[in-house]
C-alpha cells in the first residue's frame, strides 16, 4: 500500500479454542506493552480443527506446512483431535467475558467465523442458503457475547466464492477483510471497501527467523495490514511478534485500528475489483487475491 504515511494495522484472526483461551490473553499483554491497538476477528462456533486431517491426505503442501511450522507446538495436540476423537468445543462463544475484555482494552472485535473448518473445507461446494445460515449463526453468537453487531467480516483462510460475495453484499458491513492484495479496493458486486492483508504472516515467511522479511516490506513506508494469528503470535512465536512491533515503531510506524485505516481509504477514489484464487508463497491452499 503506497503512501507517504507510515501506518500499520493489525488483523488478528482467532481460529481455535486454544487461540481464544491462551493466545488472546497473551496478545492482549503484548499489545498493551507496545501501546498498539488491533482488530480481533473471532471464530465463535465449534473448533473442528481435527477434521483438517483429511487435508493431510489430499494436499501434500498442507502436510509440509504442518511440519515446517511445527504445528503441534503452535496449535497443541488437543486441537488436532477436536471434532473427531474429542468433542468440538465452542471458541469465542464460550468466552463472552473475554470478548468484552478485548473491547474494554481498546481493541476492535469483528466476525471471522462460525465454524472455521466448515468454511475452509466446504465453501466451494456451498450455495447461498448454507452461507447465509452459517453467517447468521456467527452473527447471533457475536451479538450474544458483545450486545451489538460487528462492523466487519474477515473470511476464514481468505477464501471467497461468488455465492459468498453475493451473501456478503446483502449484509450491512462497514468493510470486509477477506483477501490478500497490495491495496484496498471496492469488492465487485458489493459496493463495500475490502481491506486486504498485504503483508505476509509469520507462518508464510518461515516463522521467527522470517520476521526480518516483514520489517523489510515495511521499510519503504505506506499503510499496511499485518495478518496475525492468535495461535501463533499469541503462542510460541510471541517474541517474534513483539520484535515486529518494536521494529515497526523504529521505522516510524504508528499502529492504528483497522476502522481508522478504512476511514482513510474511504476518502480516496478506490477502484472496483473482483477476486481470483491464487496460491501464495508459504501457503498450502489458494487465497482470494
Amino acid at each position: 500500500m503506497v503512501s507517504g504515511e507510515r501506518i500499520l494495522g493489525l488483523k488478528v484472526d482467532v481460529d481455535t479454542r486454544r487461540g481464544m483461551e491462551e493466545g488472546v490473553p497473551s496478545l492482549l499483554s503484548t499489545l498493551s506493552a507496545a501501546s498498539s491497538p488491533a482488530a480481533f476477528f473471532l471464530s465463535f462456533g465449534p473448533d473442528n480443527s481435527g477434521k483438517a486431517i483429511t487435508q493431510l491426505v489430499r494436499n501434500p503442501r498442507f502436510l509440509f506446512k504442518m511440519i515446517r511450522t511445527n504445528a503441534p507446538g503452535l496449535y497443541g495436540m488437543k486441537t488436532a483431535l477436536y471434532g473427531t476423537v474429542l468433542k468440538a468445543p465452542m471458541i469465542a462463544k464460550a468466552f463472552p467475558w473475554l470478548c468484552r475484555e478485548i473491547e474494554a482494552r481498546g481493541h476492535e472485535v469483528e466476525l471471522h467465523a462460525w465454524d472455521h473448518r466448515a468454511w475452509q473445507d466446504t465453501l466451494p461446494r456451498r450455495g447461498e442458503r448454507w452461507i447465509r445460515e452459517w453467517l447468521d449463526q456467527g452473527l447471533s453468537a457475536y451479538d450474544g457475547c458483545l450486545g451489538h453487531p460487528p462492523r466487519a467480516f474477515g473470511a476464514p483462510a481468505w477464501l471467497l466464492t461468488e455465492p459468498a460475495v453475493a451473501v456478503l453484499a446483502d449484509s450491512p458491513w462497514e468493510y470486509l477483510s477477506c483477501t490478500r492484495a497490495p491495496s484496498p479496493f471496492l469488492l465487485k458486486g458489493t459496493g463495500k471497501v475490502e481491506l486486504p492483508s498485504d503483508l505476509p504472516c509469520l507462518e508464510e515467511v518461515g516463522g521467527p527467523k522470517g520476521a526480518g522479511k516483514i520489517l523489510s516490506a515495511l521499510s519503504a513506508g505506506g499503510i499496511h495490514v499485518l495478518p496475525v494469528h492468535a495461535e501463533v503470535e499469541g503462542g510460541i512465536w510471541n517474541g517474534a511478534f513483539a520484535d515486529i512491533l518494536r521494529g515497526a515503531r523504529e521505522l516510524g510506524y504508528r499502529v492504528a485500528p483497522l476502522s481508522e485505516v478504512v476511514a482513510i481509504f474511504k476518502k480516496r477514489n478506490l477502484p472496483e475489483r473482483g477476486f481470483r484464487p491464487a496460491l501464495l508463497p508459504g501457503r498450502a491452499f489458494p487465497c482470494a487475491v
